[in-house]
């Protein structure tokens, strides 16, 4: 639900997440990204190395390198305007915005938080099963 003007709307979460976004302000917005950013470089390092994948972190963004032929890379990159998360992989680019209910970065499509998405991805990618 949502309150404006003392007039109470009723939303789904699909709309919910859409006011949510434009209402947070951008030092909310870098605050909620430098934590999820921190938490997700951490355990990508781990994975790459066991994984075999190699992680670099820079200019706010995070970036996955594979040693296959096509020196594939995924990048994930905070986008402040809009206030998402942006996932480029596989051909594909991922939009994840702020989720109150899950407290995460949420897929909206597929309501998949954004360690959910980089471990669904991964194990795509890598042709077996892993968990970030």
């Amino acid at each position: 639900m949502f309150v404006t003007q003392g007039v109470k709307i009723h939303t789904g979460p699909f709309l919910q997440n859409i006011i949510t976004q434009f209402m947070m302000d951008e030092r909310e917005f870098q605050k909620k990204c430098e934590g999820a950013f921190g938490r997700l470089q951490k355990r990508l390092l781990e994975v790459g190395d066991e994984r075999g994948f190699e992680v670099e972190g820079s200019s706010g963004k995070i970036e996955i390198l594979f040693e296959d032929d096509d020196e594939t890379r995924f990048v994930i990159s905070p986008n402040s305007p809009v206030r998402q998360i942006w996932i480029s992989a596989l051909t594909t680019s991922f939009k994840l915005g702020w989720s109150e209910e899950k407290n995460a970065f949420v897929l909206e499509k597929t309501g998949e938080t954004l360690d959910e998405v980089m471990s669904r991805i991964l194990s795509q990618k890598l042709g077996a099963s892993v968990t970030v």
